[in-house]
């Protein structure tokens, strides 16, 4: 407990010291929370920039004009004379697309040939310009429903004849998890948790590299009595408290002032959240008993913590990646929060069935275990390779 307690005191003095580590655990963090709760502070991007070229300028197209603008997905920013003016306005990125009416439309469709209404989007821009489609096919469905109940009704059919000729069947669906379906409640939450996890592993693998860097590691190691057990608990434990508390003061922002889904007691995701800091604290400690170098170790875990953004499943399905790239996904430790936000604060089911999640967690405290001689040695001898 002595060796320990210097330790400790060695590394908060060491932390106090050198501005980039609250810089790192504190305004890094806390700056992505801003950015990305107030980028997505909509929940899903509303009134996407498209264009109408009406040709036809009839009661109809206008009413239909009247609708998209009326969408909550579109806004139409700008009334085009022809197919190229608009193309070209989409290519500038002033547009992220376009709703054509040919001429003749309203003529052709109540006398029953069958005009063709075409709708263009832009989907080099992934998100806007899906929901710049969904936008144009709702008012192309619509309409192409309202001109069919017209039609029959002009035949002699009722009100409700007609109604169940256009609508067959009553939908009823329901939106599990998140009901309202806010971008801001998936995305956030996982890519503010990988931050936490990318800042973790960088923070570790500097802290260590920096001794090694400047031959100080013998000094660190005879404070601790030689144990770099006790070594790496002086210096991360520190860390570890720091950005835990950081990561648990931006889930209470999400949790309790923005009202994120919270299914499941808040014990339980403040439990995640140490977990998965500690988890990345000791993926960062693999790295340098493997590669006890400060360059390499930050390029390593950099391009992990980066990766995870990617294929740790937030915007992909892990099962529809390749085989050789959906393995890396679980050796990451912000695969296996992600899984226990989504059981736990998403969907509240029992806390049994994540346990195989927070045993993963848990392993990750363990593998450093492995190392320590090999980190040891090169802490007692450091060289330092540029």
């Amino acid at each position: 407990m002595h060796t320990l307690s210097r330790s400790l005191r060695r590394g908060i003095a060491l932390m106090a010291s050198r501005p980039i580590y609250l810089f790192m655990m504190v305004v890094v963090p806390v700056a992505t929370a801003f950015f990305f709760l107030n980028l997505m502070n909509e929940g899903l991007p509303l009134k996407v920039p498209v264009a109408m070229v009406d040709t036809d300028h009839s009661a109809l197209s206008r009413k239909m004009g009247r609708s998209l603008d009326a969408s909550p997905l579109t806004d139409i920013t700008m009334e085009l004379e022809d197919y190229h003016q608009a193309v070209n306005k989409v290519r500038s990125g002033e547009i992220f697309g376009f709703f054509y009416i040919p001429s003749g439309f309203q003529e052709d469709a109540l006398s029953g040939r069958t005009p063709t209404l075409s709708f263009y989007s832009n989907m080099s821009i992934f998100v806007p310009g899906t929901l710049a489609y969904k936008g144009f096919k709702t008012i192309a469905v619509t309409t192409s429903s309202g001109i069919v109940q017209t039609t029959l009704a002009g035949v002699g059919l009722g009100d409700q004849a007609t109604q169940s000729l256009v609508m067959p069947l009553a939908m009823d669906y329901h939106l599990l998890g998140n009901p309202c379906s806010n971008y801001n409640i998936y995305l956030s939450q996982s890519f503010l948790a990988a931050m936490m996890a990318l800042v973790a592993m960088v923070m570790t693998v500097f802290s260590i590299g920096y001794e090694i860097k400047w031959s100080t590691s013998p000094a660190w190691l005879d404070t601790a009595g030689g144990s770099m057990a006790v070594a790496l608990a002086g210096k991360l434990l520190p860390q570890t408290f720091l950005l835990s508390g950081v990561g648990v003061a931006i889930q209470a922002v999400m949790f309790c002032w923005l009202g994120f889904p919270l299914n499941c007691p808040p014990l339980t995701m403040i439990m995640a959240m140490i977990l998965l800091v500690t988890a990345s604290q000791a993926f960062g400690v693999i790295v340098m008993e493997a590669l006890p170098n400060l360059r390499l170790g930050l390029i390593t875990v950099s391009l992990v913590g980066i990766l995870s953004f990617s294929i740790a499943g937030f915007s992909f399905p892990v099962d529809k990646m390749y085989g050789g790239i959906a393995i890396f996904s679980f050796i990451m430790p912000i695969r296996y929060y992600f899984l226990i936000y989504i059981d736990q604060a998403l969907n509240g089911i029992p806390l049994y069935y994540s346990r195989f999640y927070f045993i993963a967690l848990l392993i990750f405290l363990l593998l450093p275990l492995i190392g320590l001689k090999r980190l040891r040695g090169k802490c007692l001898h450091p060289v330092y390779v540029p």
